[in-house]
């Protein structure tokens, strides 16, 4: 069901558009949280327009896909499976940064949610970073359900207190960071680049909201 929905929504606007609007928001936001040294693990990779465009020394992307290895750029680790049971049977401390983008919305429920938060929490080095971008329920109360797949309500105060029960520390929390339609926008890239320098445009139609989480030094979480 994924893929076809996926196929769908991709249709009104080319790969290529796509990809060139996460190479702006990667060049002017998300590439501040990630070094050059630094692996990088993207959750629900979809058609990796980010994992394809952020700059680091190794890439992985995991997806049910199994057409992930086709969007995937050289140098990308393709890995397919059913999230969180793929994440299972990866090995502790194997990255600096995970990252996923309208994914977590996604999920069977809260429950799952947390597993998924937990495991990344296993998954990241000590004080790695987990990177969300996600619809927030709060400003796209309307929209939110419009999308088939979307099965659980997250607002920013829901996602860190998840994040927080799952041994995070908040460190970037954005309420409002980009429009809803962002992966269907006809923008121009100049704009894109004018809007993420503008926050009060962002506060005015950001109904996405950006979350950044520090694995916490003392932490240790139940699994």
């Amino acid at each position: 069901m994924q893929q076809e929905l996926y196929g769908q929504r991709s249709a009104d606007m080319s790969r290529r558009k796509r990809a060139g609007m996460w190479g702006v928001v990667c060049r002017v936001v998300l590439q501040r949280y990630v070094r050059p040294e630094d692996t990088v693990l993207d959750l629900g990779a979809g058609f990796c327009e980010f994992i394809n465009a952020i700059r680091c020394s190794r890439k992985i992307a995991v997806d049910t896909n199994p057409r992930l290895r086709e969007f995937a750029a050289s140098g990308v680790v393709p890995v397919i499976g059913e999230i969180p049971g793929v994440l299972e049977h990866m090995v502790d401390a194997c990255t600096q940064v995970v990252f996923c983008s309208n994914f977590l919305a996604r999920l069977r429920d809260k429950e799952s949610v947390l597993c998924v938060l937990r495991n990344v929490h296993r998954l990241l080095v000590s004080e790695g970073r987990m990177i969300i971008i996600q619809p927030n329920i709060r400003y796209a109360y309307k929209e939110y359900w419009d999308l088939f797949d979307h099965q659980v309500p997250l607002s920013h105060g829901s996602l860190s207190e998840a994040l927080r029960m799952s041994g995070f520390d908040i460190e970037v929390l954005r309420p409002r960071f980009l429009p809803f339609t962002s992966g269907k926008s006809r923008l121009p890239l100049w704009l894109v680049r004018l809007y993420l320098a503008l926050p009060p445009a962002q506060w005015l139609l950001g109904k996405q909201m950006l979350v950044v989480a520090r694995k916490s030094k003392q932490s240790r979480v139940a699994r």
